[in-house]
């Protein structure tokens, strides 16, 4: 019968080589997500803005509001 001794567990630093481990890999996939989201969300959301206030006209806006009586200080206009 052969008598070996089991080698000792690296018990000094290992939480902060867990650690450091561990703070990579969350940096890593905040970044990951954070862009994936600017691209897929945000510059769509950007372009659907943009499309939007190309072709709105605020006074046109403004007159249909009026006209249905949204307002309680602006008066409709009368028919002529």
């Amino acid at each position: 019968m052969s008598s070996s001794v089991i080698a000792k567990p690296a018990m000094r630093g290992l939480l902060a080589k867990r650690l450091r481990f561990h703070l990579a890999i969350a940096v890593t996939l905040s970044l990951a997500a954070a862009t994936s989201y600017r691209f897929l969300v945000g510059e769509s959301r950007k372009k659907a803005y943009a499309d939007f206030y190309k072709k709105y006209d605020a006074m046109k806006e403004f007159e249909a509001m009026r006209e249905a009586g949204i307002f309680e200080s602006v008066k409709p206009k009368k028919a002529k």
